[in-house]
């Protein structure tokens, strides 16, 4: 081995073993490991300290990681190179791994939406359809049945995304933390932005590629994959209410998205699915807030259960709470698929677009104003920014004169 240092792109400590044997076991408190067929032993010094290095055979000492000989790594199974993370990056991904990694937060946002309408258009179709003596002689639960459906498929859906994604599940929420958190806004309708991955670590390299990331079309999309999955399974049921095999009408459209009750004006509508769409969004600033009582990230959809069991049951008898402009407009999209017609987009002067869209997004947007004006401390927040901006005192710069 040589006598120089070897310079690591991305490693801080560099120290030289030129005295050991090559397959010597360096100790586990200086966490060295010598990993072969990294970079070549010759002295970078003279290079800038994040230059790549060539791959070569030839055996490379890294700190960091604990070393083995050869007849350790056969005995452990190590039988593949060690990859340090912090050269892991600058390995070429193949186009199957780039494209998984770029689906993941929307695939998130798909799947958990998709489990949330299942859940609850189909405790809907089951509450609802069965009280239709031709198909249940009983009715086979109530409107506390109906909300535990809801709250089950949002807390599944959150646990399926949230590592993932965040768990959004709803572009008013996705909204309000880009306007007011910092959530990247590329992300949020969903943009084409162009990427240039060549690669220089070796003679690899991708041309280049486009980035996909849409949440809110993700969400869309699951919701009209969830009322599409919900559909087929109560496909009958629906034939016998209905009073014949094609026929949709309004009478089974509130099973998949809401409409106002016929004794509530459109002023009250709106202000009740604002209402719950702020108590819902404070709830959830709150429960992520680690500077309140945040429980741990894994029991945040407990949390978010009781709220959907509390807002179902106090204030959804006038619309049916939709507090989520994806969970109303993506099955009200798949029944316009489905042959329920024009009646479920004109119904009240398109009720469908002020109070399952419009009022969630507004109430959203107000609740995030007045938690981060009040509550909230972090920097993440515009808001707390602004005010604790030392032009923010008196509305002028305190060193102007």
């Amino acid at each position: 081995m040589s006598d120089e240092i070897t310079t690591i792109p991305f490693i801080t400590s560099q120290e030289t073993y030129s005295n050991l044997p090559f397959d010597t076991p360096l100790p586990l408190s200086r966490a060295t490991t010598i990993i072969p067929g990294l970079a070549n032993q010759e002295t970078y010094s003279n290079l800038p300290f994040d230059t790549p290095l060539l791959p070569s055979r030839t055996p490379t000492i890294m700190p960091g990681l604990p070393s083995y000989d050869s007849a350790e790594r056969m005995e452990r199974g190590l039988t593949a190179p060690v990859i340090i993370p912090a050269l892991e990056a600058l390995a070429p991904k193949s186009r199957i791994y780039n494209t998984r990694q770029w689906l993941r937060e929307p695939a998130a946002e798909f799947s958990g939406m998709m489990i949330l309408i299942i859940f609850g258009a189909g405790v809907n179709c089951q509450v609802s359809l069965s009280n239709h003596k031709s198909v249940s002689a009983s009715r086979q639960g109530d409107n506390t049945t109906i909300a535990m459906g809801w709250a089950a498929g949002l807390s599944l859906g959150v646990w399926i995304s949230a590592g993932i994604s965040g768990g959004h599940l709803n572009p008013a929420i996705t909204l309000a933390l880009a306007t007011f958190r910092g959530f990247p806004w590329r992300k949020v309708p969903g943009t084409i932005i162009h990427h240039d991955t060549t690669c220089t670590f070796n003679e690899y390299s991708h041309p280049t590629v486009f980035h996909v990331t849409a949440y809110i079309f993700a969400q869309v999309l699951g919701g009209i994959a969830g009322a599409a999955t919900v559909y087929m399974i109560y496909f009958n049921a629906i034939n016998l209410v209905e009073g014949g095999h094609g026929a949709r009408t309004l009478t089974t459209a509130g099973v998949f998205s809401t409409f106002a009750a016929h004794y509530v004006t459109d002023v009250s509508a709106f202000f009740s699915e604002f209402i719950a769409t702020t108590i819902l969004i404070v709830v959830i600033l709150a429960v992520t807030d680690k500077r309140n009582t945040a429980p741990p990230l894994g029991l945040v959809p407990v949390v978010l259960f009781i709220v959907v069991v509390g807002l179902a049951t106090a204030i959804g008898m006038n619309t049916g709470s939709a507090v989520n402009p994806a969970r109303d407009l993506g099955p009200r999209i798949f029944m316009a698929m489905a042959g329920y017609g024009s009646e479920i987009w004109t119904f009240r002067n398109h009720y469908w677009l002020w109070c399952p869209i419009v009022a969630p997004i507004l109430g959203a947007m107000v609740g995030t104003i007045f938690y981060d004006t009040l509550l909230y401390t972090e920097q993440d927040s515009y808001i707390v920014r602004y005010w604790e901006a030392p032009w923010s005192i008196g509305g002028k710069l305190p060193f102007k004169k």
